[in-house]
């Protein structure tokens, strides 16, 4: 009887750790890690008075066609992002997007022929604050970038110019020998 106790509880334990294994490598619900001809993005920055961004603001998007939305929080910088898995027959549906009590209304657009690039709509809310996210990092890189050919054209002319001082050199002392 021992026995047989003790090899259902083994199979449990190994039941447990194999749907704890399963779950933990599956993607999150909430993160809509969808292929790009399903997933729509809505996107942009909220800002209050003077252009100043709004932190901390809830952000409804709703697809009023499926009475789906979902609630997002703007980071330090007034940016938010929610995204969507929807598919070809979503096109035209109307969105609502209300944030510090303003509404705006869109409708959900994108060419159903292209699978690649992602579906993907900013809109804003208050004055002054549209931006890119990211664009200030694209300086940096760009920065960065043409910073390392500089510093590589340099190193690369140096090394030139020291082997033809080589070359030069062992021409010479070649010369020199022969006589």
């Amino acid at each position: 009887m021992r026995r047989k106790q003790t090899k259902q509880n083994g199979s449990r334990w190994r039941g447990w750790i194999l749907a704890i294994a399963v779950l933990s490598g599956l993607p999150s619900v909430a993160s809509a890690t969808h292929e790009a001809d399903h997933r729509f993005t809505v996107e942009g920055f909220v800002c209050g008075a003077e252009g100043k961004s709004s932190a901390n603001i809830d952000v409804l998007v709703k697809d009023t066609r499926i009475s789906y939305g979902q609630v997002v929080k703007t980071d330090g910088e007034g940016y938010y992002k929610a995204a969507f898995h929807l598919h070809n027959d979503n096109l035209n549906d109307p969105l609502l997007i209300e944030a510090n009590g303003e509404r705006q209304e869109r409708k959900v657009s994108f060419d159903p022929k292209d699978l690649e690039t992602e579906r993907i709509i900013q809109v804003n809310f208050g004055t002054g604050c549209v931006q890119t996210k990211g664009s200030d990092w694209l300086w940096l890189y760009l920065g960065s970038g043409a910073m390392a050919v500089a510093v590589g054209g340099f190193i690369g002319v140096k090394l030139i110019r020291t082997f033809r001082k080589q070359e030069q050199k062992r021409g010479k002392s070649q010369g020199k020998h022969k006589k």
